[in-house]
């Protein structure tokens, strides 16, 4: 006696797991985060921007734009700019020795590129005004040859690309570590050049990368203060980097006049950063766009 056993096929419903989150609920973390970039940020700056407040408009003004202090942000801006220029470029090269090549040494080289990082701002000027002073180990050879690298506006932005490598190399380094080498590999396959290679399939998923490095050596070069009154000779009108300018007048104790300076030097970095995120935007968007 064969028994025959048939059962009804039901749909079967596996029970709701609810999603397991590592962190509390939205509102909870979005409340400490907006707390404590309260506390970090916005607070300072608020106090920042009501201090200004108690110049009047044409005290402000005043302030702000003194021809002394103007020349300040032509200094501060275009060093700042200028560095950062040449650590994108020199830091691109930098990570892509790191990434695509192996030699003895590597990790000594990787590990030099992170000093700036721990090296105090004051001894890093210290040691680049011994050496490029008329005479420093450098600078008394240069010095015969009427090339000053020191005590002038060539000395702010060595030091100021000597701070800001690291922060193109970092941000740079880890993307070229994840591009897919067969793109490369399909590229050389179809004819492509090196040339070619790096310009159509490398540069554009590094690009974001880059953008983001140039922002960051940018931003710390313009708020730049201890390797840099060293070695710039601190001359009114000529080598006077707008972070002494507000040193100054704290020392003299205008405040008010300090937070001024130091509010046009908020407002503007922050538009340049702006301006910069915004055209990263655009680049990772177009790389994306181009890919699909």
């Amino acid at each position: 006696m064969t028994a025959t056993l048939t059962i009804a096929s039901t749909p079967f419903h596996a029970p709701a797991r609810s999603r397991q989150r590592v962190l509390p609920g939205f509102n909870i973390t979005l409340g400490f985060t907006v707390f404590y970039l309260s506390l970090i940020v916005l607070i300072p700056l608020s106090a920042l921007i009501f201090k200004t407040f108690t110049l009047t408009w044409p005290q402000f003004w005043d302030a702000v734009t003194a021809p002394r202090v103007l020349a300040s942000y032509r200094l501060t801006f275009g060093a700042s700019f200028i560095a950062a220029c040449v650590n994108a470029v020199f830091g691109l090269l930098v990570a892509w020795v790191l990434v695509r090549y192996r030699f003895p040494g590597k990790k000594i080289i990787d590990a030099l590129v992170d000093l700036p990082f721990a090296l105090p701002t004051a001894v890093a000027g210290i040691s680049l005004t011994a050496l490029l002073a008329g005479n420093g180990w450098i600078g008394q050879y240069l010095e015969p040859l009427s090339i000053q690298l020191a005590f002038n506006p060539n000395g702010v932005v060595i030091a100021l690309i000597f701070i800001g490598l690291p922060f193109v190399v970092r941000t740079v380094q880890p993307v070229l570590e994840d591009t897919e080498k067969e793109l490369e590999e399909a590229a050389t396959c179809l004819g492509a050049t090196r040339w070619q290679t790096f310009s159509r399939v490398i540069f554009p998923s590094i690009a974001p990368a880059l953008l983001t490095g140039f922002a960051m050596a940018f931003a710390r070069a313009v708020g730049e203060y201890g390797s840099v009154i060293f070695i710039a000779g601190n001359m009114p009108m000529v080598s006077e980097i707008t972070p002494l300018i507000i040193i100054s007048k704290l020392e003299q104790y205008d405040y008010a006049g300090a937070t001024a300076v130091a509010t046009v030097m908020l407002a503007i970095s922050f538009v340049l950063l702006l301006l910069i995120n915004g055209l990263q935007t655009w680049q990772r968007k177009r790389s994306g766009g181009a890919m699909a």
